[in-house]
């Protein structure tokens, strides 16, 4: 059964609601387990969902407002796998919510989840000239972002349209400080390897205004990697992003233009400043490099070649003393600092949080006498606790909300709270057929609503509650 849009399913964790959805799924899901263990309060325990989609503590809401194979406004669907996203304010109680879908040109069933449908029925709607890259027989490739335009007040789903396409494997992103999301694609691909025509692993910007169709014009001079996602200080306009290769680099673009992006600009690697070439991902219990709570001073690499068409960017970085991250995920910037997620980092390769404070002279001269500083700010030692944390936002109330991903049949994936002091709390967990990843929490400008998304089976969650009243 498909949820209409147009009248939107409200429930409570605790109320019997949305049966016919529940029946349906039934059969589908296991009970799911208290396996999570918290190490402060948080919200309390977890409230079982009768509607079999997602567990929520006592007093919290969540609403569906979109979901996959929807029709959207300009006649496409509502593309699958929903990841990445950021909550942008419109005039009057709108948002927009700028939406990466994380489709891979080269995979046929990810053709099929694509906005032209499963049978591709309406790619016609979409002219090859919008797109950024096609398959070789001419029809446009599945990634890209939809905008979908909420109504905090109403509580509806007003719009919602294609407004990148031809992309792939769209799967971090950011927002940036003057209002449009930065969408990542997550893949390398070519002509040589893939049914594409053009090279893949690029940054596009998409403005949170466009109503339609954005020009898809690649940031080719932020690199071509295996993008994750990218934030943004606003009092430097320096970006930041992050690799998702267990490999990976920690990258900063310094742009010609702060706030003009397609201008160009200069991109470095991060390299720990008393040890070249380190390794920070713990992985090896024998050769740890550091500890939790442990900072160390940077520097940061010059990097040629950003184009990278032997895809070996990282490579000749860490051969260059860059830092090597294991697998990098979201990043997200809070008044003075940052932080992202290492997903396969530490000892069980289960992850870790990394914190960044930029020098008071962030890539200015005289920085290497003032340099900025990271912190292994958490590292999980028990899987329970934090199971491959992937998305991350930080809350109005400064603690980190964190997207799990991982890919256990036993313990579920989970929304986990983080308070400064890096203790892990439990928010909600998802109970559908699956076990998809969290991706795309974002918050409404004025704190209320946390959306947030389930890959599969493609939907978009608006949830309230009593955010005032954590514990931790």
């Amino acid at each position: 059964m498909r949820i209409d849009r147009r009248n939107l399913i409200t429930t409570t964790a605790a109320a019997a609601a949305f049966t016919g959805f529940a029946r349906n799924v039934h059969a589908q899901v296991a009970t799911a387990q208290e396996t999570y263990v918290n190490q402060v309060e948080g919200y309390g325990p977890l409230v079982r969902d009768p509607n079999r989609l997602l567990d929520l503590p006592q007093g919290f809401t969540y609403q569906v407002i979109s979901q996959s194979g929807d029709t959207m406004d300009d006649g496409l669907f509502v593309p699958g796998q929903p990841d990445g996203m950021g909550c942008f304010p419109l005039s009057g109680s709108q948002v927009a919510l700028v939406r990466n879908h994380e489709l891979k040109g080269s995979s046929g069933l990810h053709r099929n989840l694509g906005p032209g449908g499963f049978h591709q029925e309406r790619i016609g709607l979409l002219s090859a000239s919008q797109a950024f890259d096609t398959y070789k027989d001419g029809r446009v490739l599945p990634g890209g972002t939809t905008t979908l335009v909420y109504d905090l007040e109403t509580r509806q789903t007003v719009r919602q349209y294609l407004s990148l396409a031809g992309t792939s494997t769209n799967c971090g992103g950011g927002h940036t400080p003057w209002g449009s999301w930065l969408t990542c694609e997550e893949t390398v691909e070519t002509p040589d390897d893939a049914d594409v025509k053009q090279s893949h692993g690029w940054v596009f910007e998409v403005p949170a205004d466009a109503t339609g169709l954005v020009d898809p014009v690649p940031l080719k001079a932020m690199g071509r990697f295996d993008h994750e996602a990218v934030c943004i200080d606003p009092s430097t306009g320096i970006a930041y992003l992050t690799e998702d290769d267990n490999e990976g680099l920690f990258y900063r673009f310094i742009p010609v233009t702060p706030g003009k992006l397609a201008d160009g600009g200069r991109l470095q690697a991060m390299a720990f400043k008393d040890k070249m070439g380190a390794d920070s991902r713990n992985q090896d219990v024998a050769s740890r490099e550091w500890s939790v709570g442990d900072w160390r001073e940077v520097v940061w690499i010059d990097m040629d070649d950003v184009e990278s068409p032997n895809d070996d960017l990282r490579k000749r970085g860490h051969a260059a003393g860059a830092a090597l991250v294991a697998r990098g995920e979201g990043i997200f910037f809070d008044k003075s600092d940052m932080y992202l997620t290492a997903t396969s980092g530490g000892p069980l390769r289960r992850g870790q949080i990394l914190r960044y404070v930029p020098s008071s002279v962030e890539g200015q001269p005289g920085e290497v006498d003032r340099p900025g500083r990271i912190q292994l700010f958490v590292e999980s030692e028990d899987l329970r606790t934090m199971n491959m944390g992937d998305n991350l936002v930080v809350a109005p109330w400064g603690h980190l909300i964190v997207c799990e991903d991982n890919y256990s049949e036993d313990i579920r994936n989970h929304l986990k709270g983080v308070t400064p002091e890096g203790k892990v709390y439990t928010i909600g967990r998802n109970v559908f057929a699956g076990n998809s990843e969290f991706a795309g929490a974002c918050f409404s400008p004025d704190g209320s609503v946390l959306f947030v998304n389930i890959m599969y089976p493609g939907i978009t969650f608006a949830i309230r509650g009593p955010w005032s009243s954590v514990k931790g």
